[in-house]
């Protein structure tokens, strides 16, 4: 499997790899811009601009955009994170040129229809209801806000309704001219691709375009904080996180290890002391997610008001006891584990173009997968255990309750059990 890359004059980059043996491929554009590009009045739009993207441009109309893709077995979706919104489509090899001109028509000639704004106004403030309705979403954007008070990267990406009611054709106009420049733009592509057939066509799509200096986001600093929300659920949401390392630290390695070692399926810690050992909970696990200058290891659970202070202490300690007795066979379990979810997801053109385009936006090249193997299986029992011992110590953390959470223990008093 061959990885290509080229970077048009204007700063514009594309990644392709070609994937013998397939019919079908992945092609997208994703762009260095989410919520924690947002200024405080602006909070949502760059969601609300992902859903414009597929409502009309100068020369398709919505239906159309669908059509295109659709009339050859296709499909064409969004996605918007903290620092990336992406544009993409699944496709048969022939038909690669075609997604790409209906993307880049999307990204490049959106119209922003008055009446089409207000249409998707009322499906995202849909969405908005959706996800204040799903205690195991919405907790987790509590989470952030509490990590990362008053900051970008702590706020909501759907963005509170206030503001999404207030967004007009102007803003997101603004938006796209602050932060959809070339420089900002990653094509990429995997499958039955032809590398030089898409340098071709981007050239002629987006080769125009004016290079502009990309805004840098806010340094993200984690301070920590709690929120409780008692409602009558029938489950007690339960989420802690403490900071960890961003993507471009070497120690991200040893954070995903440790929390895949802790919380990462059913072998872990937290599943096996927890759910199997005590039955207090149906879910719980842990988790370790990176942006470009911090990231966050988090810890999840669903229990009853009754049983979450039993669940939440013994959580606190399985953390204190990772720092001590961490042992060879676990480390290399989840070694094996990280490897194996990142070589299987490899197998999917789709998994495979997001990759490429993260590693592009991560380190604006493309490391050999051995390279990133040899850096999980550098990875040693000692560095897991200081890892952990560094969140058993005096690390700030942040706290989401949700539920019958009366009962729960307050995060100063939480904090104390991970010196058991």
């Amino acid at each position: 499997m061959s990885v290509q890359t080229h970077s048009l004059a204007n700063g514009f980059r594309i990644v392709t790899e070609k994937m013998p043996g397939l019919q079908s491929a992945s092609i997208g554009i994703w762009v260095t811009a989410g919520g924690r590009n947002e200024r405080i009045e602006q909070n949502g739009i760059a969601h609300f601009l992902e859903h414009m993207a597929f409502k009309g441009t100068k020369t398709r109309t919505s239906l159309q955009i669908a059509e295109e893709i659709e009339d050859v077995g296709g499909y064409i979706n969004a996605y918007t994170s903290r620092e990336v919104t992406a544009y993409y489509a699944r496709v048969l090899g022939g038909d690669v040129l075609l997604a790409l001109d209906v993307i880049s028509d999307i990204l490049l000639n959106p119209v922003f229809d008055e009446d089409e704004i207000e249409v998707e106004r009322g499906v995202i403030l849909q969405e908005i209801g959706q996800a204040l309705d799903t205690p195991d979403d919405v907790i987790f954007d509590w989470l952030q806000d509490e990590a990362y008070p008053d900051q970008p990267i702590g706020r909501t990406i759907l963005g509170p309704e206030e503001r999404v009611r207030s967004f007009s054709r102007e803003d997101l106009r603004r938006f796209v001219h602050e932060h959809y420049g070339p420089s900002q733009m990653i094509l990429s592509a995997a499958g039955d691709v032809d590398h030089e057939a898409i340098v071709r066509a981007a050239e002629e799509l987006f080769g125009g375009l004016e290079s502009r200096v990309a805004n840098v986001p806010t340094k993200a600093l984690f301070q920590g904080g709690a929120r409780r929300e008692i409602k009558p659920l029938e489950q007690a949401h339960f989420a802690l996180a403490f900071e960890g390392p961003g993507y471009c630290d070497d120690a991200i390695y040893t954070a995903q290890i440790y929390s895949v070692a802790l919380g990462g399926g059913m072998s872990s810690r937290l599943f096996q002391e927890v759910r199997e050992k005590r039955g207090l909970c149906y879910t719980i696990f842990a988790q370790t997610g990176a942006h470009s200058d911090t990231g966050m290891m988090t810890i999840y659970a669903g229990t009853s008001g009754e049983q979450l202070p039993e669940l939440a202490s013994i959580t606190m300690q399985e953390l204190a006891r990772a720092a001590d007795d961490m042992n060879e066979t676990e480390v290399a379990r989840a070694r094996a584990q990280m490897k194996a979810g990142m070589l299987m997801g490899l197998e999917s053109p789709s998994s495979r173009a997001e990759r490429l385009a993260r590693l592009m936006q991560i380190w604006n090249r493309i490391p050999p997968l051995e390279e990133t193997v040899a850096q999980i299986d550098a990875v040693t029992k000692q560095g897991v255990r200081d890892f952990a011992a560094s969140l058993a110590g005096e690390a700030p953390a942040a706290l989401a309750l949700y539920g019958p959470v009366e009962r729960a223990p307050d995060l100063a008093d939480l904090l104390k059990g991970r010196a058991a």
